[in-house]
């Protein structure tokens, strides 16, 4: 997980900053950077040197300098071949970076049948060496990492493995080849020993080493081969210490007792940093990224709710919480009210903390003195509430509107003045609980506070809305059981052929005692409450025996189903879909899907693959609405469609504007270029009609041509249609 990353990187940059053993002795580096000015003469002594000390191998991670003479070049090649086998040619990338298709081998004439082997290292986003596999493929040939080759285990039971950063790459034993060269060290130390020449630039780092930063890139294969030495090398997932981890926090979180709950958070805690280290000692490596971030999250969660809670239960001002209020019974024959001070959160942001609780105070003084309140209760969130006698309600309003003048006088806290602005929510339904009156004065003072208005009454009617709204989805499911939930069907027509094509099948409900609900009403609270994709599947089953009907006449027609933009990007979206189509028995593409904007869409990556899959499957699909909010240009980038629908508010005013007549024929045009047809909606006259035929618009659909209709009407006009034809001017 990209997220988790910085945290397993800083968890093993410290633990190798803190935690590092002696290199092994038995590979000594032979720095030739100091004799690089004397030639390969100097090169080809020193290779005789080392080989007279008898090594084990010679590794050459340098750049020999073949091609500048004849002589030069046979004493280096005569040099390499008293060595036979033991002279290993080490090749790295090309490049500044580890990669794996970045290498370039060196000359044949060069290398005259010695190893080959590859330095190569996979990277973290901060280019620290993280692993390596055991061989590389490289124009065909497969060749050993170094690693690999130190420790001659070519092989494990997974692609790579991890070096051992425990490695203290400042213990590698180091020597001059100048000073090998001068007998200031002697080639006999060598004996036995795998031997690296090796030539090091700071300047030309090629990534990093946990704890230690830019070394030689010689350390990490060493680090490598100490690791593979061990015999036990293995990345575990870091799903395991996350479920180790998250066991323990529920332990936790479950105990009933304070210090058991101390004790297992504890143990979770020392599991969470110790066991990587102790893992990593026997040679498994179990990050901790995941784990540690779940525990960061959890903490930072529990830590929220603690403050939340004692944000809720405990004023900062000292004065009793809303909550006390909510939680009280109210005498009978009184009102409550609420205040909401304007900006009370920028006041408390210009003054020190010690003088805060001092502002609220003062707050809760200049009411306590404007109403004669015994006690005002106080929310951190800046709303002050308290209880009156009922009055009638223009002498309550007015003794309102005199508080609020009350408060027209600067508040003075210490050296801070500031001007205060207060609205107030008043409730006078009486019966009702007091958290619910509290609610209520709330919801009205902040919506004084939102449209500028001195106070706003909570009445009565809208407590007797609430339920409704409340209930809606239990009120749909009873509409769809006895029928007060139908399908109306409005016609489109083909405006070439002059005859019904198709229909779109639009939703209504007339409620037995409210009587026709609108649709955008009862569909915005479908959304909000979760209840449109049962609304939708219906309505696609009954569009569907619609079409199977129509169809089942003669001639090809197309129905049309709303899809909200609030479904397209949801995961069972298309498996819905197409189990409705195969259930049903239905071809898929005589049914075109309208995408509606009545909700945006939330994941367009998401969307745009449902949408595709639909189309897979043979839906057509339609762009509603074109033209306007959101559906435009970038939808018709982004979503596949076989067809626009232009917006009714474009249509209506064709006839009189030359400029909505102009973007009307630009988009069918555009349409057209790209294989789409066309829909127009909203087509109220002849005049109307008759335009958008002479701009080649496919199809058309309005009131002039037919309005919704129940299914039986609508396959009469139907049934009609070879007798009827659309009237033009």
């Amino acid at each position: 997980m990209v997220v988790c990353e910085p945290v397993s990187h800083g968890y093993w940059n410290v633990l190798y900053k803190n935690w590092h053993h002696k290199a092994p002795q038995s590979i000594v580096i032979v720095n030739v950077d100091d004799i690089a000015t004397l030639g390969p003469a100097a090169e080809a002594r020193l290779i005789d040197l080392a080989r007279s000390a008898h090594p084990q191998r010679l590794f050459i991670d340098t750049k020999l300098q073949f091609g500048l003479n004849a002589v030069d070049d046979a004493k280096l090649r005569i040099a390499l071949s008293r060595l036979g086998n033991k002279a290993v040619f080490v090749v790295r990338p090309s490049d500044n970076t580890f990669d794996d298709n970045s290498f370039v081998l060196p000359d044949a004439a060069v290398v005259n049948g010695h190893p080959i082997v590859v330095a190569t290292w996979k990277e973290n986003f901060l280019r620290y060496v993280e692993s390596a596999p055991y061989s590389v493929e490289i124009d065909g040939t497969r060749y050993p990492t170094f690693s690999a080759e130190l420790s001659g285990v070519h092989s494990g039971f997974r692609s790579q493995y991890d070096p051992d950063f425990s490695v203290d790459p400042t213990t590698i034993p180091t020597v001059s080849g100048r000073a090998l060269l001068g007998g200031q060290a002697s080639a006999a130390t060598f004996a036995g020993k795998s031997i690296v020449l090796s030539s090091f630039d700071k300047s030309d780092a090629r990534g990093y080493y946990f704890g230690h930063g830019i070394v030689n890139p010689v350390a990490y294969d060493i680090a490598g081969a100490v690791a593979l030495e061990r015999g036990l090398n293995a990345n575990l997932s870091p799903l395991a210490m996350l479920l180790l981890v998250f066991g323990l926090v529920y332990l936790a979180h479950n105990a009933q007792r304070k210090s058991t709950k101390v004790l297992v958070y504890t143990v979770a805690v020392i599991v969470l940093f110790a066991l990587p280290t102790a893992l990593r000692m026997v040679g498994l490596v179990a990050s901790p990224d995941v784990a540690a971030v779940f525990v960061i999250v959890f903490a930072s969660m529990r830590g929220w709710q603690k403050r939340t809670r004692r944000i809720q239960h405990t004023s900062e001002s000292g004065l009793p919480n809303m909550l006390a209020l909510s939680a009280s019974t109210l005498p009978v024959g009184c009102d409550v009210v609420v205040a909401a001070i304007a900006r009370y959160d920028e006041m408390l942001a210009t003054l020190p903390r010690e003088l805060r609780g001092e502002c609220s105070r003062q707050i809760a003084r200049r009411i306590s003195v404007g109403c004669g309140a015994t006690e005002v209760y106080h929310s951190d969130g800046g709303h002050f509430s308290w209880t009156e006698e009922a009055r009638p309600l223009d002498m309550q309003l007015s003794h309102l509107e005199g508080l609020r003048a009350l408060f027209s006088a600067p508040l003075q806290v210490g050296t801070h003045t500031f001007d205060t602005n207060i609205h107030f929510g008043l409730d006078r339904n009486e019966g009702v609980e007091t958290a619910t009156r509290v609610n209520s004065a709330l919801a009205s003072a902040n919506e004084a506070l939102a449209n500028g208005r001195a106070i706003e009454l909570f009445e009565a009617h809208r407590l007797a809305e609430a339920p409704w709204e409340l209930s809606l989805h239990a009120r749909i499911d009873e509409g769809l059981r006895n029928g007060d939930i139908w399908l109306a069907f409005q016609s489109q027509w083909d405006i070439a052929s002059h005859r019904i094509c198709g229909a779109e099948a639009l939703i209504r409900w007339n409620h037995p005692t409210r009587g026709p609900i609108a649709p955008n009403a009862f569909i915005l609270q479908a959304e909000r409450a979760g209840r449109i994709d049962a609304l939708t599947y219906w309505v696609l089953d009954q569009a569907i025996t619609a079409a199977l009907l129509i169809n089942a006449k003669g001639e090809r027609f197309q129905m049309s189903v709303n899809l909200s933009g609030q479904m397209v990007d949801k995961p069972d979206l298309v498996r819905n879909f197409a189990e409705i189509a195969a259930r049903r028995g239905v071809d898929p593409g005589l049914i075109t899907v309208e995408i509606t904007e009545t909700s945006s869409m939330g994941n367009r990556a998401a969307a745009v693959f449902n949408l595709s899959q639909l189309r897979q499957l043979g839906f057509r699909l339609s762009i509603d609405d074109f033209g306007t909010g959101e559906a435009s240009l970038a939808y018709l980038a982004d979503l596949p469609s076989d067809e626009l629908k232009l917006d009714r508010r474009f249509i209506a005013r064709i006839c009189d504007s030359d400029r909505e007549r102009a973007i009307v024929a630009s988009t069918i045009g555009l349409a057209h270029a790209l294989g789409q047809t066309v829909v127009a909606e909203g087509i109220e006259d002849a005049p109307t009609l008759a335009l958008l035929r002479d701009m080649g618009c496919d199809h058309a659909q309005g009131f002039y041509l037919g309005r919704p209709q129940p299914f039986a009407v609508f396959e009469r006009e139907y049934d009609a249609n070879g007798v009827r034809r659309i009237g033009l001017v």
